[in-house]
């Protein structure tokens, strides 16, 4: 392909020359007419040659001082009608004539080149700004696709312009390619090696992206690669930077906005089912009093009044997660004895869980500077989550250890441990594990919650690798203990 193009190129060079070679034969008939001598002649046909420089390339320009040199030695140069030279003199001046003409055809070749260089930069140049221009005009969600290609394409009259998205997997091409251009964009990402063709005008290359190459662009039929190819790729990755951007945050848009909704929705109905709940209390309260009643007819009683408050204390629950998980945590501090707290979520729960072995170890007094209500919902997480993520007629541990300036609620269960590739993310906010999605159901904010009210404290909650042995999964709650505090556990 080269070598045919080289062809090419040579023949259309001297077809170049042909009306110059035509014209130095007139030259040649008028000055041999006019019996011009040899110094006239040789500057007539020096100016032609120069004419020719300025119009032509080197090769038609040279072919055009050869001819002239001819020309000059057989009309003009004793014996004339022959290429001999009898003079020394004249050789000289045959030879100083023809080195002059090729010397000025190259000179002048070099600076028409270089005139044409630099046109076409001033040229491609301004297509770029205008190309940058329309682009960063366009509409920010627009994707790096067809839309955009074209407009890549009719700026710089490309025959072809393909796109290879990593992310979709997607390859967009616009125009009609004559040498595989898709195949070439596709396999340049695909090795990160970048291609060019400066004969026809082929250049692909890898775009980068935030966590690796991010797409490959190809074009064809660029004028100049080396000014164009580069600048050309950085808008593409500019633009579909631009619309990744756009996405994002688009997403993080709707995704405070359902938040904004879904705290909404949560306070409505936790204060809608308080009132029912109320009435319904009440009911069950007002029945006792009514007359004797049966022993059946009490538990039914006792056992609606008992369901009726777990399902307002859940709704309060609700209501006070919600409410922690849009705002901060701003805990209003009071000397409190965690040990009490901890026993009383205890009992809770070994009420609720009757087929749960719960065991309290270290109940001594430990008193902390927090919010009691705070701590109780955050170690309500805890026992929450050991009571649902454990087997019936299980143990579940809940020990009070002090140290010198911190206590440690440690709250131990004998279920299934949390896989290492998910005990990262446990704290995140609506993350749940693939066996918790399986196993209950949930939000995904008891840990995330239980987290803030710990550091709102000033301490800590982490998953407890402390273990001797590895079955089950314990949570270590920390917070600071005030100054002079100590215990000691003891088995309650």
């Amino acid at each position: 392909m080269i070598q045919t193009t080289k062809r090419v190129g040579i023949g259309w060079s001297v077809l170049r020359a042909v009306p110059a070679i035509f014209v130095v034969g007139v030259l040649t008939f008028v000055c041999f007419a006019f019996r011009v001598g040899f110094e006239t002649a040789s500057l007539c046909y020096l100016i032609m040659v120069v004419l020719q420089s300025l119009s032509g390339d080197f090769l038609s320009s040279a072919v055009v001082s050869v001819v002239s040199a001819l020309c000059l030695d057989y009309f003009f140069i004793p014996p004339i009608f022959s290429l001999t030279v009898s003079d020394a003199s004249d050789t000289v001046a045959l030879i100083s004539f023809l080195i002059a003409g090729l010397v000025i055809t190259r000179l002048t070749s070099r600076a028409r080149v270089a005139a044409d260089s630099e046109t076409l930069q001033r040229e491609e140049t301004t297509r770029l700004y205008k190309l940058a221009h329309r682009l960063l005009a366009s509409e920010p969600d627009t994707a790096v696709g067809p839309d955009l290609l074209k407009q890549f394409k009719s700026e710089f009259s490309l025959r072809a312009v393909c796109f290879f998205d990593a992310d979709t997997a997607q390859l967009f091409l616009e125009g009609e390619s004559q040498d595989h251009l898709e195949e070439k964009t596709r396999a340049g990402y695909i090795a990160r090696q970048e291609f060019q063709d400066a004969t026809l005008g082929i250049a692909v290359r890898v775009l980068p992206g935030r966590d690796g190459p991010a797409g490959a662009i190809g074009f064809e039929g660029l004028r100049d690669i080396e000014l164009t190819a580069a600048p050309l790729a950085a808008l593409a990755a500019v633009m579909m930077e631009r619309s990744h951007a756009f996405r994002r945050a688009g997403q993080a848009a709707a995704a405070a906005e359902t938040e904004v909704f879904r705290g909404a929705v949560l306070d409505a109905l936790a204060h809608e089912f308080k009132t029912p709940l109320a009435t319904i209390l009440a009911a069950a309260g007002g029945l006792g009093e009514v007359g004797p009643l049966l022993p059946e007819q009490v538990e039914l009683m006792r056992a609606v009044e008992s369901e009726a408050s777990h399902l307002s204390q859940l709704t309060s629950r609700l209501l006070r997660i919600a409410r922690l998980d849009r705002e901060e945590v701003k805990p209003q501090m009071e000397l409190t004895d965690i040990a009490d707290v901890v026993r009383s979520v205890v009992a809770q729960y070994s009420r609720r869980w009757p087929d749960r072995r719960l065991k309290l170890i270290g109940s001594a007094k430990v008193n902390v500077n927090g919010d009691r209500e705070l701590l109780w919902l955050g170690l309500v997480q805890l026992l929450d989550n050991a009571c649902k993520y454990s087997r019936p007629d299980s143990d579940i541990t809940v020990s009070v250890e002090c140290a010198d300036d911190s206590v440690a609620i440690r709250v131990w269960n004998s279920g299934a441990t949390i896989p290492a590739s998910e005990q990262a993310k446990i704290f995140d906010r609506f993350y749940r594990g693939v066996e918790a999605r399986r196993l209950v159901l949930g939000s995904g904010l008891g840990l995330y919650v239980a987290r803030k009210i710990a550091i709102a404290h000033g301490g800590s909650l982490a998953l407890d690798g402390s273990r001797e042995s590895g079955e089950g999964t314990a949570f270590c709650f920390t917070i600071p203990v005030l100054q002079g505090e100590s215990g000691h556990g003891r088995e309650a």
